[in-house]
């Protein structure tokens, strides 16, 4: 099976949160939006500081992948 491809643009919205524990909103504001997300990121810096264990602990009722 063959697929064509397809040229397009994609310009998602962006919703920048600032300040301290804001993170600990994600879930709510990610509840509206569906149940499957998807972590980007690079080097490994997200593992090293902790962040990616309380990603995790939080979105565990989300199918991250």
């Amino acid at each position: 099976m063959t697929y064509a491809v397809q040229n397009f643009t994609y310009c998602p919205p962006t919703r920048l949160f600032f300040g301290k524990e804001s993170i600990a909103s994600l879930p709510t504001i990610l509840e509206p939006l569906g149940r499957k997300v998807l972590l980007v990121y690079g080097g490994g810096s997200i593992k090293h500081n902790g962040i990616y264990v309380k990603l995790k602990e939080l979105l565990s009722n989300f199918n991250v992948v």
